[in-house]
């Protein structure tokens, strides 16, 4: 089963070291770059989720129209984009949820989605999980299974959709991230930065291995215009911009090569009564 998700944040949102949340200073690029996506799909008739902001929603609504208005699934990636574990619970769900009724307030449908930023769920914050549940969230798609620069989640295990039971009878469905293990590393080559940096033929000879394959794409991937945060420390800069001029190419052939769905409809195939189930508190 191969899904296709994009987290929509314009090219400023790789910068998780700043602190500097004054975005509108910075050239708006969303517009264009959510547009070329679309158009991509809309030749293809393909539907994906895609991730939104609740700043997006607030500032730019006509991104998240334009989205909707192709029948695509909706989620929600945090309000402003910070790491979720640099939140109390209180302070998460309060992101969270002002996220969740910004972007219900532009679509007029529910946000049943969650992706959290950086796949920042780790175990030191796992009552996230619980806190989405509670907040009415139906899927989470922040798991990492492995090691991670925002931390992972290697005790996840496979790299599969689980049934997570955060308690009180309630379930969250997790579609996590896929890992390819090379000489002992963890690599995601269906998006970010390995997507970009591996040739496409190893990236579909990957693909065609996997059972399960998750993607993830932002419209900044495809963007060879932007600018450059100089800022960024050497080894996170070149992991946001390496590859960019070639990748959306790679990008479309991999359209052209795979069927893909969107969560929900993952959701509808997947036979959940033979999935996995993982309690909360072993996830540490």
């Amino acid at each position: 089963m191969n899904i296709l998700t994009f987290d929509i944040e314009d090219w400023y949102n790789c910068d998780f070291i700043s602190g500097d949340f004054d975005w509108d200073k910075h050239e708006v690029r969303i517009y264009q770059g959510v547009n070329r996506i679309l158009e991509e799909l809309e030749k293809r008739n393909q539907k994906g989720t895609f991730f939104c902001l609740g700043w997006i929603a607030e500032k730019h609504p006509d991104v998240i129209r334009s989205i909707q208005k192709q029948g695509h699934h909706i989620g929600c990636h945090s309000y402003q984009h910070e790491l979720s574990f640099r939140f109390d619970e209180k302070a998460f769900k309060a992101d969270t949820l002002k996220a969740k009724c910004l972007i219900e307030d532009v679509t007029g449908e529910e946000v049943n989605a969650f992706r959290a930023p950086g796949f920042s769920i780790t175990k030191n914050n796992t009552w996230a999980l619980r806190c989405l549940s509670e907040m009415g969230f139906k899927y989470d798609c922040s798991m990492f299974p492995a090691p991670h620069d925002y931390g992972g989640m290697p005790s996840y295990g496979e790299g599969v959709p689980k049934r997570i039971d955060v308690g009180d009878g309630r379930i969250i469905k997790e579609f996590p991230i896929n890992i390819h293990r090379i000489m002992g590393k963890h690599i995601v080559f269906s998006g970010g930065g390995f997507f970009r940096l591996f040739p496409y033929w190893l990236i579909n000879r990957w693909g065609k291995h996997s059972d399960y394959m998750m993607t993830y794409f932002h419209p900044r991937d495809f963007d060879a215009n932007q600018p450059v945060i100089e800022t960024l420390p050497a080894m996170r800069r070149f992991k946001s911009y390496v590859g960019i001029k070639g990748a959306f190419t790679k990008f479309q052939r991999l359209l052209d090569h795979y069927e893909f769905y969107n969560v929900e409809q993952a959701d509808e195939i997947i036979n959940w009564e033979i999935a996995p189930i993982v309690e909360l508190n072993s996830l540490k």
